[in-house]
């Protein structure tokens, strides 16, 4: 058995903490640099390849706006079977 402790696994470190200076490296490089087309499509394919690892691993958490929709549905199911029917 390893001597780390069961909190510490490193498939549920976030991608900043995996790589700490990378924030820094992918700063803006110049005034453009923010609107660079080729580093913000490589960000948002590394975003979607994270969070497709999370989901296979069984880390995938309920959107708000679903969590607000279903909320929304069963009080106007509530309101609906107490002052209609």
């Amino acid at each position: 058995m390893p001597d780390t402790p069961e909190t510490e696994n490193p498939e549920t470190e976030t991608a900043a903490e995996r790589r700490p200076g990378e924030r820094e490296q992918a700063g803006r490089s110049g005034l453009l640099g923010s609107f660079d087309p080729v580093a913000a499509t490589e960000k948002r394919k590394a975003r979607i390849r994270d969070e497709i690892a999370r989901n296979r691993r069984g880390e995938y958490r309920v959107p708000t706006w679903a969590l607000a929709l279903a909320l929304a549905g069963v009080v106007g199911v509530w309101l609906l079977v107490l002052f209609v029917l």
